[in-house]
């Protein structure tokens, strides 16, 4: 790796970091990046999975005080570690074909989702309308199908995650993006563990990134506290969606 590369790769990690934390989807910027110096496809992901985590962190402390308080949320954590753990083996066992078929649709399925989230709750019901253990079951579903996703690839499991809890969560959307950051740094974490001992990591390239991503993972954080919330849906919503159309057309080709 040379001057230019780690650059490039600094920059990257800088503005997935960001990105992560006020949207999801910013291994869209650091896969491609790790690609460009040359590491081969599986190597990349599973790279990228361990150089982005530090990030999901630095978001968890910078939105921290809009996490709620109450056995619903720690209670979503033991799912969102077997999700991913469960997407982690998918990833080492399966054929690197079937995720890119696979995942521009589940992003245009989980942006969509969030467009449209007022259409969908009026009919599904609005969260308060639900019992408190309906909203418990859904939840649960909704965390375990994101970060089975999240340990199988990672990209744009922030915007899945806001699409899903925000349809079944009875809370302002600045709330559910604290809790999507504390979610997706326990798949963070978990991925971590599982690649460190079973997965091909460039530990040079993932030691470049890291640290990039904990500045930019901070730094967004701090953004998000301070956009209205239809500015932020805004932002989720475009950016999923270039996610996926992107992602499709590198499936496509």
């Amino acid at each position: 790796m040379d001057l230019s590369d780690a650059a490039l790769l600094l920059a990257a990690g800088l503005a997935a970091g960001t990105v992560n934390a006020a949207a999801g989807g910013g291994s869209l910027i650091t896969f491609p990046a790790l690609l460009a110096v040359g590491l081969p496809p599986v190597s990349a992901n599973v790279s990228n999975s361990v150089a982005v985590s530090p990030g999901y962190l630095a978001s968890v402390a910078g939105s921290r005080m809009d996490l709620p308080h109450g056995r619903t949320l720690w209670g979503l954590l033991p799912t969102a570690v077997l999700g991913a753990v469960a997407g982690c083996v998918l990833l080492l066992v399966t054929p690197a074909r079937a995720f890119e078929v696979v995942v521009p649709f589940l992003v245009l399925g989980a942006t969509a989702v969030l467009a449209f989230q007022d259409p969908l709750r009026r009919l599904v019901g609005h969260p308060a309308e639900l019992s408190p253990r309906r909203r418990r079951v859904t939840a649960q579903a909704m965390v375990a199908l994101c970060t089975v996703y999240g340990g199988y690839f990672g990209a744009a499991v922030g915007v899945m995650l806001v699409a899903g809890l925000a349809l079944v969560l009875d809370a302002t959307l600045t709330r559910v993006t604290a809790i999507k950051n504390l979610l997706s740094a326990v798949v963070g974490l978990t991925t971590v563990a599982v690649f460190a001992l079973f997965g091909p990591v460039n530990w040079a390239a993932a030691a470049v990134v890291a640290p990039a991503t904990l500045v930019g993972g901070y730094a967004g954080a701090r953004l998000v506290r301070r956009l209205p919330p239809v500015v932020l849906k805004t932002v989720i919503v475009v950016f999923g969606t270039v996610v996926g159309l992107y992602l499709l057309w590198r499936a496509l080709r």
